[in-house]
């Protein structure tokens, strides 16, 4: 049984963000980056499915420049077996690297595609739905529990109410939460042994795909700074200020 893990490379969640003085976008100039937190969980999910014997191979997938590699030995690290780079320095969108993964999806013939519910980068939160509805693959987003066996996936998930657990027949998309695991960490002499594992590297062009942006981006600013706080006496003051000063009752 073979997995396919898409993985993002996106600022660190360490780092504080800045945008760019003229608007255009966030800078990322000399800011670390690493793997996106959620997509470290989808690769965790699936060594650990190939630990238990249910998973043969597990290929992990980045879409990007060429400093993606690093992501991708990252997840080799944790334990995938091999990596594809799509390399391409045009602003990749949700549903351009959607039609990347189906592209590979149907080259590689996968069981089980698990990625992050969103990257932390831009929120999205459409890439595993759109790869589902361009595969025509049932999906479950925002899995916290993911049993494999005979044929099926048995997933929780997270909705507003609680959780919902529902059974897919495989091959399926899965897309991760939170709460589904907590990622090993990545020794050294693991990462020595990615560096050896094989990384292949398509173009878009290759797997006849147009990834030029649909949207376009007209400006990005920081949100406003939150004044201080104020002490009240009482209820009455409060509701007086929340109608009359803040005017949101």
């Amino acid at each position: 049984m073979k997995v396919l893990v898409p993985v993002k490379r996106v600022v660190d969640y360490n780092v504080k963000v800045r945008v760019k003085s003229d608007g255009t976008g966030v800078d990322i100039a000399n800011v670390k980056m690493s793997m996106n937190p959620f997509d470290e969980i989808a690769v965790e999910e699936a060594v650990r499915l190939k630990e238990k014997g249910v998973v043969t191979e597990v290929i992990a997938v980045s879409c990007g420049d060429a400093k993606c590699q690093e992501t991708l030995r990252t997840a080799m690290a944790i334990g995938a077996d091999r990596g594809i780079l799509v390399e391409t320095t045009e602003e990749l969108q949700p549903l351009a690297v959607a039609k990347l993964l189906k592209a590979l999806v149907e080259k590689e013939q996968p069981q089980l595609i698990i990625l992050g519910k969103q990257a932390i980068d831009d929120d999205a939160n459409q890439t595993g739905q759109m790869l589902a509805a361009l595969t025509d693959l049932p999906q479950a987003t925002f899995a916290s529990k993911v049993e494999v066996a005979d044929g099926k996936a048995t997933v929780t998930r997270e909705v507003d109410g609680g959780l919902e657990t529902i059974q897919l027949s495989l091959p399926a998309v899965i897309t991760t939460d939170l709460r589904l695991n907590e990622p090993r960490y990545v020794t050294l002499p693991n990462i020595m042994k990615a560096k050896k594992k094989q990384l292949d590297v398509f173009k878009p062009e290759d797997l006849g795909v147009d990834v030029k942006p649909r949207l376009k981006t007209l400006k990005v600013s920081e949100p406003p700074k939150r004044g201080a706080g104020i002490k009240v006496p009482d209820v009455a003051t409060l509701v007086d200020k929340l109608k009359n000063e803040a005017k949101v009752i």
